[in-house]
């Protein structure tokens, strides 16, 4: 039988972008007043999240592959007299639950990305065998409200300050799994930065499904100036960026018809704010955009991209980009190597299209097959690849302000972050976590830099 007072055992697997990591982070930190501790195993847990994305069908088949091994695991704990919970989280649990319920009896509850913040009350109700194993209502401010506070791993941070999504792309399942826009209050924003700045986090990333269409309300309503009504996106970093210990802002996922004039003109003006921008384009063919219901097209893209680049020469661009979307030929994907080779992106996020259920892409007429989408990927991904190489080896020579983020795995050497994301190792025996090195880089790889630190920034 399980000892009462043995310490209990926490194990969360994450799938998806960086709103789940976010998640992820908050479901541990709400769990820890219960006494959990984390495991390294899904073997050895009490409770076991698999918090799931459901961007791409692939995806979702890995989630009932692992509830598959999962249930394995939970009749060998019955049989030796231990329990175990398992509970999905995330995307496909709010689009998919009951299908999840009905498929994979072993799943014990089923938790919605606005929901997560009931797991103590839902678990309690799991151990007694009452209550709904589903809940996926959308109730964002009520999730925010009810955290606990942060407890960062590190001296960066993911900070998510909207949720939702009203653009309704036609391949995506996001507007149907977290629901409308939400913009948490300036006010809760400000104090979590504060509070993540107090514990030694000098990044934020603030995190959003469409993140720079940010509108959260004033506190009490009124603005600095004066004037009742929302803070824009800018005039939140603004505001985050008057943070004592913060030194860093980054951000995403943004939208190019939510890149207005005062955000360009901030990335020249803020120093905070990191030379690095994730600004998805999905395909370079017009007629493809407009398929996608993305709401500009590429001349529209280039434009944004060149008036930030203006304002910040150094800006390094990363992106996002489907290929195969129904009805994509090969002109129109060669539109999208052009516009790859004529941006150039320091690196990028590129998939095969994936038709998802009850979106309005999986009925489109012209599905391009899976053979042709693999091709095309591939030929996608080289050029991709080679120019994130070329980036990298673009830095040698070049001395960077580094933020370290830990040990290397040599004696002596140190890991951090450059303002364009990059892993950097050095030697150092004096730098610690937290502090920002001047590093002059002497060689480079596809993912990696490699320097030699000169200067620390003063704390």
């Amino acid at each position: 039988m399980t000892d009462p007072r043995a310490p209990k055992r926490l194990f969360i697997e994450t799938y998806g972008c960086q709103m789940n990591v976010y998640d992820s982070e908050r479901m541990r930190d709400v769990l820890t007043p219960l006494g959990y501790a984390l495991a390294e195993k899904p073997d050895d847990a009490d409770l076991v999240i698999l918090n799931t994305c459901h961007i791409r069908e692939k995806a979702t088949e890995k989630v009932y592959s692992e509830i598959g091994r999962l249930r394995a695991h939970k009749e060998r704990r019955a049989a030796e007299g231990k329990g175990m919970t398992i509970t999905i989280a995330g995307c496909v649990a709010q689009a998919e639950g009951e299908e999840i319920m009905r498929r994979a009896p072993a799943v014990d509850l089923v938790v919605g990305p606005q929901a997560y913040h009931k797991l103590p009350e839902l678990i309690a109700r799991a151990a007694r065998k009452a209550g709904e194993r589903l809940e996926t209502d959308f109730t964002a401010q009520e999730k925010f409200d009810a955290l606990p506070a942060r407890a960062p791993d590190g001296v960066t941070a993911f900070l998510s300050v909207q949720e939702g999504c009203d653009k309704f792309c036609t391949f995506c399942v996001v507007p149907y799994t977290r629901g409308a826009e939400f913009s948490r209050p300036v006010a809760d924003v400000l104090g979590e930065a504060r509070s993540l700045a107090d514990k030694g986090v000098r990044e934020i990333t603030l995190l959003g499904q469409n993140v720079n269409a940010y509108h959260g309300a004033w506190s009490a309503g009124v603005s600095p100036a004066g004037q009742a009504g929302a803070a824009n996106f800018t005039e939140l970093l603004h505001e985050l960026a008057a943070i004592g210990g913060i030194e860093r802002i980054r951000y995403m996922t943004s939208h190019p018809i939510e890149m207005t004039d005062d955000l360009i003109a901030l990335h020249g003006a803020e120093p905070k704010l990191m030379p690095f921008l994730h600004l998805p384009i999905q395909s370079g063919s017009d007629r493809i955009l407009k398929a996608m219901n993305r709401k500009h097209d590429g001349a529209f893209y280039r434009d944004i991209i060149a008036r930030v680049r203006a304002v910040r020469p150094d800006l390094a661009l990363s992106t996002d980009i489907i290929v195969g979307f129904p009805g994509e030929t090969e002109k129109e994907f060669e539109a999208t190597m052009q516009l790859v080779r004529d941006v150039t992106f320091a690196s990028a996020f590129s998939f095969k299209y994936s038709a998802r259920p009850g979106t309005p892409a999986a009925g489109m007429a012209g599905q391009v097959n899976e053979d042709e989408k693999s091709e095309r990927l591939q030929r996608l991904q080289a050029e991709l690849f080679a120019q994130q190489t070329a980036f990298n080896a673009s830095q040698i020579g070049r001395t960077l302000p580094v933020l370290v983020t830990g040990k290397g795995r040599m004696p002596g050497q140190k890991h951090g972050r450059s303002p364009y994301l990059q892993s950097v190792h050095f030697q150092d025996n004096n730098a610690q976590n937290g502090d920002i090195v001047d590093v002059r880089i002497t060689a480079s790889s596809q993912n990696s830099l490699t320097g030699e630190a000169s200067a620390l920034m003063p704390a």
